[in-house]
């Protein structure tokens, strides 16, 4: 039986708590804008720290803060380099995730939107 099945038939487990509160710090680590366009510039491949605070409009130190959680929770690693610290994406499937989070979006607009209506002629 997997644990995604044990989770309906009750109470879930230990095992099972733990791991989806594992989930959860990454979708918190995610929900933040400034996090999120970090990751999608690292989806392109290695910056330092300066140039993600650039991109953020952050000082470096805001910019370090957002990577420490991003690395916490494990979307991020770090390497330094003399002065300079330079970050990669961990896992390559975040890019196809941020897509999926896109999808849904698309969907719910196109939900939202008012149904058109066909428009008769009257003669």
């Amino acid at each position: 039986m997997s644990p995604d099945s044990r989770e309906s038939k009750g109470r879930m487990d230990r095992t099972t708590r733990a791991r989806l509160e594992a989930r959860a710090r990454v979708f918190k680590a995610l929900a933040h804008p400034s996090r999120l366009c970090i990751v999608s510039e690292l989806a392109a491949g290695e910056r330092c720290v300066c140039e993600l605070a650039r991109l953020i409009g952050a000082d470096v130190s805001t910019a370090s803060r957002h990577l420490a959680l991003l690395r916490a929770a494990g979307l991020v690693a770090d390497e330094k380099r003399g002065l300079q610290v330079f970050y990669t994406l961990r896992v390559c499937c975040i890019p196809e995730f941020l897509e999926c989070v896109e999808s849904v979006l698309r969907t719910t607009r196109e939900e939202r939107r008012p149904a058109r209506r066909a428009v008769g002629r009257r003669g």
